[in-house]
C-alpha cells in the first residue's frame, strides 16, 4: 500500500485577508523594498525625501561646474587674443589689401582657438573628475554646458578686445601704405565645439579608468554565487533530511 501524499501548503482565506489588510494599512513597498517609493495606487514612482535631497545636491554641483567652466572662458579669450596670429593689411587710399597675399594668418586664428579649446577641455575635465569622483550624470551635464558657454564667451571676448572691425576707418586713421592688423575673426565656427568634445572625451576616459563601480556593491549583496557567505558551496544544495541522506517527508513511501 502507498501512504497518502502530503498536500502542498495552500494559503487559507484568512491569510489572504490579512495580506490585503496589511497592504491597505501600511506603506506600499517599492521595487527595492523601500517604503514610500511608490504611490498608493502602485502605478507611479514617487521619490523619497532622501532622493529629492540628493537630486538637489547634484543639481547644485552641476550648476557650480557649469559656472566655473564658463568663467574659464575669459582666460581662454585673453589667450586667444594674445596667441592668435595677426593678418596684416595695407591701404592705398582707394582700397584695403592683404600685405602678404600668401600668408596663412587668416586660418591661424581658427587653429589657435581649436588648440586652446582642446587644452581647456582636457584640464577642465580632469578638475571636474578630481573634485567629483563619485560620478553621476549631472556633473557631466554641467561640464558640457559650461564648455559650450565658455567657448562662446572666449570667442566674443577675443573679437571685441581685438582690432576694430571697421577696416575702412582704421585704414584712413593709419594712413596710406601703413600696415595695420585686421580684426580678429573666426571663419570656422566648428572650432567652438573643440572644448566640449575634448572635455567629454577626457572625462569619459577618466571615469572608465578610475570611476566608481556601482555593480560591485550589487554583486556583493547577492553573495557571489548565491550563498549567504559570498562563496559557492562545494557540496551543492543540502538535503532537507540532513546528513543522513534520508528521503523527504513529503516523498511517497511504500509499506509492506
Amino acid at each position: 500500500m502507498t501512504a497518502p501524499l502530503t498536500p502542498p501548503h495552500r494559503p487559507s482565506s484568512d491569510d489572504h485577508h490579512d495580506r490585503q489588510k496589511q497592504t491597505a494599512g501600511g506603506e506600499p513597498a517599492g521595487p527595492l523594498g523601500a517604503p514610500g517609493s511608490h504611490s498608493p495606487q502602485g502605478s507611479h514612482w514617487v521619490p523619497s525625501q532622501e532622493g529629492r535631497e540628493e537630486l538637489r545636491a547634484d543639481l547644485r554641483r552641476a550648476g557650480l561646474v557649469a559656472a566655473v567652466v564658463t568663467v574659464a572662458g575669459v582666460l581662454m579669450g585673453f589667450l586667444w587674443l594674445w596667441l592668435a596670429p595677426r593678418v596684416p593689411l595695407v591701404s592705398d587710399s582707394t582700397a584695403v589689401f592683404l600685405s602678404d597675399s600668401e600668408g596663412e594668418e587668416a586660418i591661424g586664428a581658427d587653429g589657435t582657438f581649436a588648440l586652446l579649446g582642446l587644452a581647456f577641455g582636457a584640464v577642465s575635465a580632469g578638475l571636474v573628475f578630481w573634485f567629483h569622483r563619485r560620478g553621476g550624470i549631472w556633473p557631466t551635464v554641467g561640464l558640457a554646458v559650461g564648455s559650450v558657454l565658455g567657448s562662446l564667451l572666449a570667442w566674443q571676448l577675443g573679437t571685441r578686445l581685438g582690432p576694430t572691425d571697421d577696416v575702412v576707418a582704421h585704414a584712413r586713421e593709419v594712413g596710406k601704405g601703413v600696415i595695420f592688423d585686421a580684426p580678429l575673426e573666426m571663419h570656422a565656427k566648428g572650432v567652438l565645439l573643440a572644448w566640449g568634445l575634448a572635455a567629454m572625451a577626457v572625462h569619459l576616459a577618466l571615469t572608465a579608468a578610475w570611476g566608481p563601480r556601482e555593480f560591485e556593491g550589487e554583486w556583493a549583496s547577492h553573495g557571489g554565487w548565491g550563498s549567504p557567505s559570498g562563496h559557492p558551496s562545494p557540496s551543492g544544495p543540502s538535503s532537507p533530511s540532513g546528513a543522513g541522506g534520508g528521503a523527504s517527508p513529503d516523498a511517497p513511501s511504500d509499506k509492506a
